[in-house]
């Protein structure tokens, strides 16, 4: 299934809690530990599609879809790559008027905005922490109550 994480996504020692979730051959085995914490749901491939999917139903995937950009983002080990991601990120979510504009304050916009022309591995943490924070008080609980979830944990039941 194309939900199935490669070995290295899970063991990558990236200071994920969650990354011990998908260890079972099927992925959705793990559904049941989503609901521990938001960490182990994003700590997971599947979680991810599953939590994206609930997003796009509420109109706000912008908020996953940027945290998942600043994972990756911090990831990066070239000046020139992370010139161009940087600047792909804010395009996309931070900048007023950008196609999928997420939620933060004009401060933390306009600080992003003032360094986005050097950036560097940090360059969106305060905007991935306040987005991560809107997911984990608002959408969160809600994932957890949806049919989206449900859904899964009944597929997961069967398995």
């Amino acid at each position: 299934s194309g939900l199935q994480p490669d070995a290295e996504d899970r063991s990558g020692g990236d200071g994920h809690k969650g990354r011990l979730c998908c260890f079972s051959k099927d992925p959705l085995e793990d559904a049941a530990c989503w609901s521990d914490s938001i960490e182990r749901l994003l700590g997971c491939k599947a979680g991810q599609l599953a939590f994206q999917e609930f997003l796009r139903s509420e109109y706000s995937e912008e908020n996953i879809l940027f945290w998942l950009a600043c994972e990756d983002y911090k990831k990066i080990k070239n000046t020139p790559e992370m010139i161009s991601a940087a600047n792909r990120i804010y395009s996309e979510y931070v900048q007023v008027e950008a196609p999928r504009q997420i939620n933060i304050d004009c401060g933390t916009r306009a600080n992003i905005t003032k360094n986005i022309h050097e950036p560097n591995l940090n360059s969106f943490d305060t905007a991935q922490k306040l987005i991560f924070s809107l997911m984990a008080r608002d959408c969160y609980p809600r994932f957890l109550k949806s049919e989206i979830y449900q859904s899964v944990l009944r597929k997961a039941g069967k398995s």
